[in-house]
């Protein structure tokens, strides 16, 4: 392989066919799955529909909406059986913990298995589409989309402030 113009040093180590099951197919060296009892945190997020596609959960994660155990969030994290997650999909505010994990997207029964929601994130969330509910319906005078005061006056109404 010495004459070979290109190099294979990463391949060193493999002969010709030969596939090692477990190594990524982008890496070599590199496990293909997370450790064993772990899912990342952005194939669980999606598997238990908590977001559409995983890249809306990334998003999610990227932007700091997502804390695992108190403590920010990367995608890639780990999340094990009895982890707390919370998340934040405006208005609304979720706090999870973790029962099940899945990294396939299942029918939304199977969904519901993987989680637990505390009460008072529940009771938050009831009390929040309660209020919301009870909203009148924002009244334009004018033509068109409300402007950027309008906007913020909406805002501050549906935050209670």
């Amino acid at each position: 392989m010495e004459g070979h113009p290109r190099s294979l040093a990463p391949f060193h180590h493999v002969e010709r066919g030969e596939v090692r099951r477990d190594a990524s197919r982008y890496l070599p060296g590199m496990p293909e799955r997370e450790a064993p009892g772990t899912v990342r945190l952005d194939k669980w997020l999606w598997a238990a529909r908590f977001y559409k596609t995983r890249a809306l959960a990334v998003e999610a994660i990227d932007g700091g909406k997502v804390d695992v155990n108190g403590q920010g969030a990367k995608r890639s994290k780990a999340v094990r059986v009895g982890d707390r997650i919370q998340f934040r999909q405006p208005p609304y505010e979720w706090d999870v913990e973790v029962l099940g994990l899945s990294e396939r997207r299942g029918p939304a029964s199977v969904a519901v298995t993987l989680y637990e929601e505390t009460a008072a994130s529940r009771k938050g969330r009831e009390t929040l589409a309660l209020r919301l509910k009870a909203l009148p319906p924002p009244l334009f005078l004018e033509k068109g989309k409300p402007s950027k005061k309008q906007r913020r006056e909406i805002e501050k109404y549906k935050r209670g402030e």
